[in-house]
């Protein structure tokens, strides 16, 4: 679906209520639109974590407008089967993304070589507090 006003539609239909009861809920998948405005943006949070990171969030239960109650995860399952018809994993979208060497890159901070001078003549250091 193309916005979440239109999730909010399909969960009225569903369930009842307002959609403005339940588009909170779906903004909140569709907030990493903000990071990458393409499809790749669900792998933050449409995916099974994704609806227990949703419960945390909004609390296990939904109160609509209509009085009635029901299961936050609902609309979180809802949104993510009407996006990718499908509910993943966390390990499924991992296992999509190729891996780059800059990816992997370990270490201590201390064995990192030392960064430039700032082009714009601010130190790395902390400012002085006094």
């Amino acid at each position: 679906m193309a916005h979440p006003y239109h999730h909010s539609l399909s969960s009225v239909r569903k369930w009842g209520g307002s959609p403005f009861d339940y588009l909170p809920l779906h903004s909140w998948f569709d907030q990493s639109k903000a990071i990458a405005a393409d499809f790749r943006h669900r792998a933050l949070r449409h995916h099974a974590v994704g609806i227990f990171m949703l419960e945390t969030v909004f609390g296990p239960t939904l109160t609509l407008s209509s009085g009635k109650v029901i299961p936050t995860r609902w609309v979180g399952e809802q949104h993510i089967k009407e996006d990718l018809g499908f509910i993943p994993s966390f390990a499924d979208w991992m296992r999509a993304i190729r891996p780059l060497p800059w990816m992997g890159r370990g270490g201590r901070l201390e064995d990192r070589p030392q960064q430039p001078p700032s082009p714009h003549g601010d130190s790395a250091k902390p400012h002085d507090q006094s």
